[in-house]
């Protein structure tokens, strides 16, 4: 049985069940040419400039691994892993799991699976531009409910997506399905 950040037991339903009783928001096909583009739009903004790319951890791992291959300009890469999440589906505070690279001087590339409210990476790529980055661009697989207002745009955005609790390619439901190649919502979440 899995436990909450605050360590509480959760009855969690099962895996199964969740998949069969989700909506496919965007199937494999779908998110492949949607990150084709992106690859495009960032191979003609960046050129041939040297890259930093910066996955957030976990969720922008099927992503990263999906994009990565398709830009041209010369790339270095490291991981920060940070937490709002864990078992829930509404963020908490923003946790730093892991040390923040050197990126003094750098163009960076900060790749997130959903841009939601837009805590997490506004958080994020302000504590990249503090600790000297020249540059710090945010590239994301999905943003939900783009007409609502958030306190960061994102400067590549492969998809957008409703307002929903979304998951697959990256995003989990309770820990589970970060491994679909679709995009899948919940139909149901409590007190959403």
């Amino acid at each position: 049985m899995a436990t909450s950040m605050t360590g509480e037991r959760l009855n969690l339903p099962d895996p199964q069940s969740v998949l069969a009783q989700s909506d496919c928001l965007a199937d494999a096909e779908t998110v492949r040419a949607a990150i084709a583009s992106l690859a495009r739009q960032i191979n003609a903004e960046l050129g041939n400039q040297v890259v930093q790319v910066l996955p957030l951890l976990n969720g922008s791992l099927p992503f990263a691994g999906m994009l990565l291959p398709q830009l041209t300009m010369p790339l270095r890469m490291n991981a920060i892993q940070v937490g709002r999440y864990g078992y829930e589906t509404r963020g908490r505070d923003l946790e730093w799991l892991s040390p923040m690279p050197d990126v003094k001087g750098e163009t960076v590339l900060l790749l997130d699976d959903v841009l939601d409210e837009g805590i997490t990476i506004t958080l994020v790529r302000s504590a990249i531009l503090a600790a000297g980055a020249r540059r710090c661009l945010t590239a994301v697989l999905a943003e939900k409910n783009p007409m609502r207002p958030k306190p960061i745009e994102a400067d590549f955005v492969a998809m957008e997506m409703p307002d929903r609790f979304i998951f697959g390619m990256g995003m989990d439901v309770f820990g589970w399905w970060r491994n679909l190649p679709s995009i899948h919502a919940l139909r149901e979440v409590n007190g959403r």
